[in-house]
């Protein structure tokens, strides 16, 4: 599959202008190097919006859906740097999705992200992938890499901050993410979902952004 494993944490967040620079200066310098340093994790990538809400998002990859309830993560969880308890005290409107990757089709990442949220009838997940997985070919779309799709655990994907024990109709809901060559490539993809008469209902949100950059397991100093 174009996406390593099969696994992914997925977080997105907005962060006051006053705040901006460090909480930069945090994910470029410490945090995705100290998340793809815990055992089961391979990669992680940085974006921020090109047309969307919140401004940043983070993919990180896992072998497996375990790895995101491993003993190694959870210890992570619970023991985070003074400097990273600063920066997520400061997050706003978080999304943390813990997810399965059930769909991957295609080859490689692209330098642009598009990003679907569905939110999945009570009934009938077996028929939406289905249909989902017609829609998700990107042999076909000019610009277009690769296409996936996500699926949250309800129980695990809720966010860091304080809002942690807040109901969330949303913490089951599922991602498609469509990797592009530009931004420009990405609307044509997406209308496939976002114009599609039995799926627009299922749509909560549709966005856009453009990568930062990415670090795997093998871009880690050696010991």
């Amino acid at each position: 599959m174009p996406i390593a494993g099969q696994g992914m944490l997925l977080t997105s967040m907005d962060i006051d202008s006053l705040h901006e620079a460090e909480f930069n200066r945090w994910y470029d310098r410490e945090h995705l190097e100290e998340r793809v340093a815990i055992d089961g994790f391979l990669e992680a990538r940085r974006y921020v919006a090109h047309d969307g809400k919140p401004k940043y998002l983070s993919l990180y990859s896992t072998a497996t859906f375990d790895v995101l309830e491993s003993p190694a993560y959870r210890k992570a969880l619970a023991n985070q740097t003074d400097w990273s308890k600063a920066n997520i005290a400061r997050f706003q409107n978080m999304i943390r999705g813990v997810a399965r990757i059930t769909i991957s089709r295609g080859v490689g990442r692209g330098a642009a992200l598009g990003i679907i949220r569905l939110r999945p009838p009570a009934e009938g997940a077996d028929k939406l992938r289905a249909a989902l997985r017609e829609q998700l070919d990107p042999a076909s779309r000019d610009g277009i890499i690769s296409m996936h799709l996500l699926e949250n655990d309800a129980d695990l994907s809720k966010p860091l901050t304080p809002d942690a024990q807040k109901p969330d109709p949303g913490a089951g809901d599922w991602f498609v993410l469509i990797d592009a060559t530009d931004v420009s490539a990405v609307p044509n993809a997406a209308a496939g979902i976002t114009g599609n008469a039995a799926l627009k209902p299922l749509v909560v949100s549709n966005g856009v952004y453009r990568l930062l950059w990415d670090i795997a397991k093998s871009d880690l100093p050696r010991p």
